[in-house]
């Protein structure tokens, strides 16, 4: 995609600061850390009333379609309007931007309404592709529900224009409310309406939150000059460059999102249970994701778009590899955390209520499949941020598709053998290859990664794991098992987890880690400079 100069006469936007970025980042990963431990309360709610049940596996079908389309849409239109939003804002024509926005935002009301409409009408026949093992009453069951988080399919949608708008401005304060937003209303519904309307309670509750989702991100659009207005214009020269953007990211987010279609399909299979089981290992795995990659991901996706319209190349590469460090630096200890106390950690957040002790085991006997693809899971969130940011869409669409397909034949030939494991190994397989082929994406379009600098970089942060890893296989050792109330619980993995901790920033400060200093620095831009409250990325909490 070609870019433009700015033009005489207009005010250009500076880039923001070093430490302004720095203090967006801790802030992303503070406001995602609040949304986050609220998802996790939400999960352990959801346990503790539906455990692993047939009510709870029906419910995570019938979010398929939502959720698949929450990920096509939210995120695409987030990719593909950053860049060209940030680039008119970055050229002072704040003016065409709006009517650019609204114009989008008019008619994705009018293409999604038809949308869900034909959604309900014909849900009883396309919902049993999701569904295959189910029988006849549950398939029922699952139509219903399905029905009724159609509608928030627009909002889904609508949310990521606004998000992209707030985005490209470099303001994130309404955005990073809205993973609080629909986490408490889930929360809210299936505590209030457990009793009367049952698995519904969390269908209506999960509703209202993700209409709550764009609800939150209205007033500042309002608030905003020219702002948004109620029309449509779809002759403005930058839609090219939109529908270059838009339809191969389309293309790509549906090829992700199709990964979670075929999980849900393989699994309706197995026996009752392996669903919800499958959806609580990945939802732990998402814990780091969400929490730190989503948020250097989302402070530096429109930073990286602007460094490419400035066609600074050496600040472009330097903002990628801090990116890429920071990620491996979070992500690799966590794979480890994950797998040797994979049992403690789905104990002590689940096992209650209906969540008995054979739950646990079923869920914790996933966890490690699902962990070991956390590393290739942060680091593609990063790299395709990275690749559209240069506006480059047809190679990471072609890699997404490659992916779901490489996903699909290991499914199907794990399933017989392995089952739900066979499944999540299949994910993390995928997502690895995936991330191997971004990597060298990225490398050509920045024209130089300095792969062995992060290749290094990652080796200290693997070794600094690894004798975490020993240290915390040795105190399972010597501690014998775990005494089975729930404050003993939580007393056990807290120290597992401190220690855990302080074995790898030791270790990893004698290697003398990059990382640590990074880390160290941001946090002390962020405490000496103040900057505005951050966005961060959320997903629905149907998924």
């Amino acid at each position: 995609m070609a870019l433009t100069s700015p033009q005489p006469g207009r005010k250009v936007i500076p880039l923001p600061t070093r430490r302004q970025v720095a203090g967006s980042t801790m802030l992303v990963a503070a406001a995602t850390l609040a949304s986050t431990m609220m998802g996790f309360a939400r999960e352990v709610i959801n346990a503790r009333y539906f455990g692993t049940s047939w009510e709870m596996d029906t419910f995570l079908a019938a979010a398929v379609i939502p959720t698949i389309l929450f990920g096509v849409f939210n995120g695409a239109l987030v990719n593909a309007l950053v860049p060209v939003f940030s680039e008119l804002v970055q050229r002072g024509e704040e003016e065409r931007a709006w009517r650019v926005a609204s114009t989008v935002i008019n008619t994705l009301v009018i293409v999604l309404g038809i949308g869900v409409v034909l959604g309900w009408i014909l849900a009883p026949l396309y919902v049993p592709f999701v569904a295959k093992g189910f029988p006849a009453p549950q398939m029922g069951v699952c139509v219903h529900m399905t029905r009724i988080m159609l509608p928030t399919i627009m909002c889904t949608s609508l949310a990521g224009v606004l998000s992209a708008i707030l985005y490209s401005h470099h303001r994130f304060k309404a955005p990073a409310v809205q993973g609080i937003a629909i986490n408490f209303a889930t929360i809210g519904g299936v505590l209030l309406w457990h009793g009367h309307f049952g698995i519904f309670a969390l269908v209506f509750g999960t509703a209202i939150g993700l209409a709550l989702q764009l609800a939150v991100q209205i007033p500042p659009l309002l608030r905003a000059k020219p702002g948004y207005r109620l029309f449509i214009d779809l002759s403005d020269p930058t839609f090219k460059k939109i529908y270059e953007l838009l339809g191969p990211i389309i293309i790509g987010s549906a090829a992700g999102q199709m990964a979670l279609f075929f999980d849900r399909y393989f699994a309706s299979q197995l026996s009752p249970g392996y669903i919800s089981g499958m959806n609580y290992a990945t939802k732990l795995v998402g814990f780091p994701q969400q929490i730190f990659a989503a948020a250097i991901a989302t402070v530096i996706f429109p930073l990286l778009s602007r460094q490419f319209a400035r066609k600074d190349s050496e600040t472009l590469r330097e903002t990628i590899l801090t990116g890429i460090r920071m990620v491996n630096f979070i992500s690799v200890p966590a794979v480890v955390a994950l797998i040797i106390l994979a049992r403690p950690i789905v104990a002590t957040l689940f096992e209650r209520g209906a969540f008995k002790s054979t739950a646990t085991d079923l869920t914790a006997g996933l966890l490690p499949f699902a962990a070991v693809g956390l590393v290739a899971l942060c680091a593609n969130i990063v790299l395709t941020r990275c690749a559209f940011a240069c506006c480059e869409t047809r190679w990471p669409v072609a890699f997404a598709v490659g992916s779901v397909l490489l996903n699909v034949a290991l499914s199907i030939t794990w399933l017989p053998s392995l089952g739900a494991r066979g499944l999540l190994l299949a994910n993390s397989v995928s997502q690895t290859v995936q991330m191997i082929a971004m990597m060298l994406l990225v490398r050509h379009l920045v024209k130089g990664l300095r792969i062995r600098r992060v290749s290094l970089a990652m080796l200290r942060v693997l070794g600094a794991a690894l004798v975490m890893g020993a240290t915390l296989l040795w105190i399972q050792h010597i501690s014998g098992p775990i005494a089975p109330g729930l404050f003993a619980r939580i007393e056990y993995l807290v120290g597992q987890l401190a220690i855990g901790a302080f074995a790898f920033l030791a270790v990893a400060g004698m290697l003398r880690a990059p990382e640590v200093q990074l880390a160290t620095k941001l946090l002390l831009d962020k405490l000496h400079v103040g900057t505005p409250s951050p966005s961060e990325s959320t997903s629905p909490p149907i998924g």
